[in-house]
């Protein structure tokens, strides 16, 4: 079967059947998720996790903690996320704005209106639309649809939006189709991720793919 037309929710189906719920996020607590979704960019889960381990050991999973920290030492700290430096000063802004913004109540930060929080987390120097639609999804439990490298790489080779679609584009195109509630957002992000590390990476591996029976007859689709 290849169909260009093929429904999100039927790709939620198929995936879900594939791989079963996922679980997702990764983080034992918002403030854990939140310093996740800084140190993620541009590295692997894995490098992540080390980072906040190290975090772990230093006792800085503490908002306070981690405020009066300067940023020379926070940035060894999360050495192992690479681009540590330039992750230590994004960390220091989104941390920052908590406290000064809602003294250091998640709690508070959260309960107030999505798209308000979502423009006041792009306003914070380093934090980009996925980045904020992380936080705002996994540590806040807000609706929002967070769009990765692999959402748009397996909807555009697929030939189910165009190649020169981007972050807002791709993110409509799903909040306009699917379920609008939070556990669905997640849990299709989620199986979009496992995807897209086993299967759609920078060179595809379709054979076995759960996807690979909507792609066009004509194959992967590239950039014109």
């Amino acid at each position: 079967m290849s169909d260009s037309n093929v429904s999100l929710n039927t790709v939620f189906e198929k995936l879900l059947e594939h791989y079963g719920p996922q679980d997702w996020w990764p983080g034992e607590s918002p403030l854990e998720i939140m310093i996740g979704a800084v140190l993620t960019q541009n590295t692997s889960w894995k490098n992540v996790e080390k980072a906040i381990a190290n975090l772990k050991e230093e006792g800085l999973l503490n908002l306070d903690r981690l405020h009066a920290t300067r940023q020379e030492e926070l940035a060894e700290i999360i050495r192992p996320s690479g681009y540590y430096r330039l992750k230590a000063k994004r960390l220091a802004n989104l941390i920052d704005h908590v406290v000064t913004r809602y003294d250091g109540d998640l709690e508070w930060m959260f309960s107030h209106d999505v798209m308000t929080l979502r423009e006041e987390l792009l306003s914070i120097n380093g934090i980009g639309p996925e980045t904020a639609d992380s936080i705002l999804l996994y540590a806040g439990n807000l609706k929002t649809f967070v769009v990765d490298a692999y959402t748009a790489r397996i909807l555009k080779r697929h030939g189910w939006i165009e190649w020169e679609a981007d972050y807002h584009q791709l993110q409509d195109h799903f909040v306009s189709q699917v379920p609008s509630e939070v556990e669905h957002y997640n849990e299709f992000h989620a199986l979009i991720v496992r995807t897209g590390n086993e299967f759609c990476r920078k060179t595809p591996k379709c054979q076995g793919c759960p996807l690979a029976c909507y792609l066009p007859e004509s194959g992967i689709q590239e950039p014109v």
